[in-house]
């Protein structure tokens, strides 16, 4: 039975919302730390900046979960992007 209101598709959404932008977090510190290595200082206080950004950007996200009653669980979907 497919979701039918706002709500309750952001009870599934907010869950993978929070994983995908870890994942964006991670990335952006790997970044930053070869940019580092390759003597681009600002650029990798930026990357950091926005990896600190997706942090706060998580905690947002995770006291909507609570409004909308999300479970919390962690759906790991496959993305037909790529980030590498």
């Amino acid at each position: 039975m497919e979701p039918q209101t706002a709500i309750e598709k952001l009870r599934i959404l907010l869950p993978h919302w929070i994983e995908h932008n870890r994942r964006h977090e991670a990335e952006f510190r790997q970044w930053a730390a070869a940019a580092r290595l390759e003597g681009s200082e600002t650029l990798a206080v930026l990357l950091e900046t926005a990896a600190a950004n997706m942090v706060a950007t998580d905690a947002i996200l995770k006291k909507a979960g609570l409004e909308v009653g999300a479970t919390g669980e962690v759906h790991d979907h496959a993305h037909p992007h790529d980030h590498g």
